[in-house]
């Protein structure tokens, strides 16, 4: 089965904005229609907490015609117009829907940030994991938000394997990022959530991007829109996964970034597993 994981930034503006980069976002659209894959996790919507308008969905229909669409919007009183997931599913796949709440701090249960899909073997189930905000302002938080998820995966993994996406906002490594050295203290790269992350991939799971590559450098997965040179000097992060359970490890066929142009921010990931 082939799966794709993105963090497209506003849904609405990749569907129906005229802007220089929603047709760049389009054109990623059209990259992933061409890859055919079973299910595509979205993260980062943006939606209302209605969800998708009937626009959207017309959109959507017309794009993915053969494919089922399940989400969860940012719901009062966290903000509006914040977070948000979505899955499009191929319409022969039938899964259990679930939205869990792990009970984390503050508002981040309400925000949109999880959905699980539940298959006869297999859990897949996407993220987007809370940033640590400007001045680390969310990092405790955050850590507490690391130790739940884990947790959660955790008690899918008990049941049967897990295939898990999405944007976990963390460099692992000091190869995951152009510029280890300047960025100590930024989010995404204390100390404290690169050992959230090491924690949750100790409880059972393969980064399968570098499971299939190994320590190879200068792959990266978002460039920063603010700099307008970063994906032109290759000035990345890597900060979105695919993991899968330790026991399905050598099942993995692919799992690499797509092609996203000159668009910047994050760009698409593929995993191929053997199911």
């Amino acid at each position: 089965m082939k799966f794709i994981s993105w963090n497209i930034d506003s849904l609405n503006a990749a569907l129906t904005a005229d802007s220089a980069r929603a047709v760049l976002s389009r054109k990623v659209l059209d990259t992933i229609i061409e890859i055919d894959p079973d299910i595509i996790g979205l993260q980062e919507t943006k939606l209302s907490a209605k969800g998708p308008t009937k626009k959207h969905l017309e959109i959507l229909d017309d794009r993915f015609p053969d494919y089922d669409i399940v989400w969860r919007s940012s719901e009062e009183p966290a903000r509006k117009g914040y977070a948000g997931t979505m899955f499009l599913y191929k319409k022969n796949l039938k899964p259990l829907v679930t939205f869990p709440e792990i009970g984390a701090p503050g508002t981040m249960d309400l925000e949109g940030r999880i959905i699980t899909l539940e298959f006869d073997d297999f859990y897949l189930t996407q993220v987007y994991t809370p940033n640590a905000g400007d001045g680390l302002s969310r990092l405790e938080d955050r850590q507490v938000w690391d130790r739940k998820y884990a947790d959660y995966l955790s008690s899918l993994d008990e049941d049967k394997y897990v295939i898990a996406a999405g944007d976990y906002n963390v460099a692992h490594k000091e190869i995951d990022l152009a510029h280890p050295n300047n960025n100590r203290q930024s989010a995404g790269f204390t100390d404290e959530e690169r050992q959230g992350f090491t924690n949750l991939l100790d409880k059972g799971f393969t980064d399968t991007f570098r499971h299939i590559h190994g320590d190879v450098t200068g792959v990266y997965s978002w460039w920063a829109q603010r700099a307008r040179t970063s994906k032109i000097n290759n000035s990345g992060w890597r900060i979105d996964y695919w993991l899968v359970s330790d026991r399905i490890a050598d099942n993995i066929i692919r799992s690499e970034m797509v092609d996203s142009g000159p668009r910047q921010d994050h760009t698409p990931l593929l995993l191929e597993v053997n199911l």
